[in-house]
C-alpha cells in the first residue's frame, strides 16, 4: 500500500443541472428501497422507487398521494395481530390490523392525505398445494379489504388470489406502480397499474 488516499474530495461545482439552476445528483440514480416480509417503507424522495418481492400467500399494500409523491409499501404476512400480541408489539407491518395503521400513520407523518391517496393491493394467494386448511392467503386478502373498508378507503387497483408469487414496484416520482407475477419456473407476467 502506497498510503495514497482514493477518496473523492465534494462536489465543487454542479453536477446536474435542473430546471431552475438547482442541482440534484440523486436525479442521476433512483433510490431503491426493498420492503422485506413483515416491513414497511415510506418515502418522500422523489427518486425512491419502493420494491416488494415474493408476495405469495402475504399481501403488499402500495399507497400513493400523487401531490406530494409520497408513497408506501406494506409486506404482511398475517391477518390478525391477535394471533401473537407479542410479535406485533415489536413488528407491527407483519399483521395486516397493526400494519396498515403503521402504514397510513407514517405517511401521514409525511404530509400525505387519505382524500388523495391511491390504493393498490397485491398476493393473497394460495401457493400451498393440496389441502390448505389455514388458507393464510385468502385470509389476508379478507383482512386488507376488510380493514381498508372500515378505515373508510377504496382499493384503486389490485391484483389478490391466483395461486403464484407477485413483486411490486412504485416510483414516487410518477406514482407509476409494476408488478410481475410468476406463474411458473421463469415465466414472467407483467403489468402496471393505472396511476
Amino acid at each position: 500500500m502506497t498510503g495514497l488516499d482514493l477518496s473523492l474530495p465534494p462536489p465543487t461545482r454542479p453536477l446536474l443541472p435542473r430546471a431552475g439552476g438547482r442541482t440534484n445528483a440523486g436525479a442521476w440514480f433512483a433510490q431503491r428501497v426493498i420492503v422485506g416480509v413483515g416491513e414497511l417503507a415510506v418515502s418522500n424522495t422523489a427518486q425512491a422507487i419502493l420494491s416488494t418481492y415474493a408476495l405469495g400467500s402475504c399481501v403488499g399494500v402500495a399507497a400513493y398521494d400523487s401531490v406530494l409523491k409520497v408513497g408506501g409499501i406494506l409486506h404482511f404476512m398475517l391477518p390478525d395481530s391477535r394471533l401473537s400480541p407479542a410479535k406485533a408489539s415489536v413488528q407491527p407491518a407483519m399483521f395486516a390490523d397493526t400494519g396498515l395503521r403503521q402504514l397510513f400513520a407514517q405517511l401521514w407523518g409525511l404530509g400525505a392525505r387519505p382524500a388523495r391517496l391511491q390504493l393498490f393491493v397485491a398476493g393473497g394467494a394460495r401457493v400451498i398445494r393440496g389441502e390448505d386448511p389455514f388458507r393464510i392467503g385468502a385470509r389476508n386478502a379478507d383482512a386488507t379489504l376488510g380493514i381498508l373498508v372500515e378505515y373508510g378507503y377504496t382499493v384503486d387497483s389490485g391484483e389478490l388470489g391466483g395461486s403464484f408469487n407477485r413483486t411490486l414496484h412504485l416510483a414516487l416520482d410518477t406514482g407509476r406502480l409494476r408488478f410481475f407475477r410468476f406463474l411458473s419456473g421463469w415465466m414472467r407476467a407483467e403489468g402496471e397499474a393505472a396511476s
